[in-house]
């Protein structure tokens, strides 16, 4: 977090207020730091989600510090260290040391992870800055390859993309260095991430999204949407929820949460700090998330209001000094009045009806065996293709699709699908969760090469 980006947050929230408007994961193993219902921690537990907050490295020598995070949290979030920035300070030299030091923290205390952020435009190294197109387009996806296979296993869920819709009214992606690789970039990331690290779950994370009825939210909305129709691996959104003055908590926020839980992601408060800490703001949002079944937890956004990024808004649940604050008190209630596990309401407020993005082109299905169709992403040096295996007439007990690359070409990792061979002539089979295709039903797969494309033209086969 950056103060270069809060004022961006807030300009956007004064914006929007004038305009008037507007699983595949990892499974969530919780280890209470205390008896129930002492602890914030604790708590969460024993209504089956967690309590955490970020973590600076250099601030685990401070024992103040660690004992309030020891004793409160069973979730930890690395506050910086785990950013482009911090990971690949130069290209292809990785550097992981203050990272795993919070991890190997976490870990050790029996709390879980949250891997904050594979890919982002701001918090960028100068080299990463200066790129621009496919060499950009490949170092991302090399970064979150990377990055995500170091922690393979260690990580809960992976804020793989962070705050690509930009701010205003208008719905629209972000202009950034990514976004100016292509529309396809979240896609990328995402199934990079799955590939380099199945366990975890894969999240989307944004401010300015907590509000129902504004424009960037239903936009985030539109795009999960489409995703789950297409088989893009996102198994959760995060929500950041900075509270304040000028974008403050909204009544309408238990309905953006289900609203999205209801397109069969799971949702997550990620950054959460309220300004002036008012205490029935913190209860409401920790009812809003408790009325979700899919709301797995709670973050805020530092421990104490001296480690904040908005310090001096006193955003946060213990003073300066560590003291416990009225909203300490208000969320600890909250969470042991809580239910467990409630069952997720639908929306209250209908869903959007524009259509999403259109899915890659299917041919018709034969009659019986099946068909596969291709979409590729390209850059300098490297691809990612999208198989879409449907069925004909009759339903699918397994499926090999098979693949001539071009000379040339290597593949380097694959999702969804066993490979047999990575160059010349290719076999994917079906995993166990994906062979049974109902007729007329589809399913997909994917895989990142190195090389080039060309013209690929995949064929099925049943069985």
């Amino acid at each position: 977090m950056r103060n270069a980006r809060w004022r961006a947050a807030t300009r956007a929230a004064i914006a929007l207020t004038g305009a008037g408007a507007l699983a595949a994961g990892m499974a969530l193993v919780l280890t209470a730091p205390a008896s129930a219902g002492t602890t914030l921690g604790a708590s969460a537990a024993e209504k089956g989600r967690y309590f955490g907050t970020a973590v600076a490295a250099f601030k685990l020598s401070d024992s103040a510090y660690t004992t309030i995070l020891n004793r409160e949290f069973n979730m930890v979030t690395p506050e910086n260290e785990m950013k482009i920035d911090a990971t690949e300070p130069q290209q292809g030299r990785f550097s992981y040391s203050s990272a795993e030091q919070i991890v190997n923290h976490a870990r050790s205390r029996g709390m879980q992870v949250r891997g904050h952020t594979l890919a982002w435009h701001q918090q960028q190294p100068s080299w990463m800055q200066g790129m621009s197109g496919s060499a950009l387009r490949q170092a991302m996806l090399n970064h979150v390859t990377q990055v995500a296979t170091h922690f393979r296993g260690q990580i809960y869920a992976w804020d793989v993309v962070n705050e690509a819709f930009e701010d205003g009214n208008s719905g629209a992606r972000r202009d950034s260095n990514l976004q100016r690789t292509g529309n396809d970039w979240i896609e990328a990331a995402f199934r990079a991430a799955r590939a380099a690290d199945p366990g975890a779950k894969l999240c989307y994370n944004d401010y300015n999204t907590d509000n129902w009825t504004w424009a960037k939210t239903q936009a985030v909305y539109n795009m999960v949407r489409d995703f789950k129709s297409r088989g893009v691996p996102i198994d959760c959104v995060g929500f950041q929820s900075h509270f304040n003055n000028e974008s403050p908590y909204a009544s309408n926020y238990r309905t953006t949460l289900s609203s999205f839980a209801a397109l069969g992601v799971d949702v997550q408060i990620t950054e959460l700090d309220i300004q002036g800490a008012s205490a029935s703001t913190y209860r409401s949002v920790v009812e809003d998330c408790l009325a979700v079944a899919r709301c797995n937890g709670i973050t805020v956004w530092g421990i104490r209001d001296s480690d904040s990024w908005r310090s001096s808004q006193t955003p946060l649940l213990f003073t300066s000094s560590g003291a416990k604050k009225p909203a300490y008190d208000a969320v600890l209630t909250a969470l042991n009045n809580g239910t467990t596990p409630p069952t997720t309401e639908p929306p209250t407020t209908p869903p959007p009806t524009d259509p999403p993005t259109d899915p890659p082109t299917t041919p018709p299905p034969g009659p019986g065996g099946c068909t596969a169709a291709v979409t590729v992403n390209q850059w300098t040096g490297g691809f990612v293709a999208n198989v879409r295996v449907t069925a004909g007439s009759s339903a699918l007990n397994g499926w090999t699709v098979t693949i001539t690359l071009p000379s040339g070409a290597t593949v380097t990792n694959a999702w969804s699908a066993d490979r047999s061979g990575n160059t010349g002539t290719t076999n994917f089979r079906n995993v166990a969760y994906n062979g049974q295709v109902g007729a007329g039903q589809s399913t997909e797969f994917g895989f990142q090469a190195n090389g080039t494309a060309g013209t690929l033209t995949p064929t099925c086969a049943a069985g």
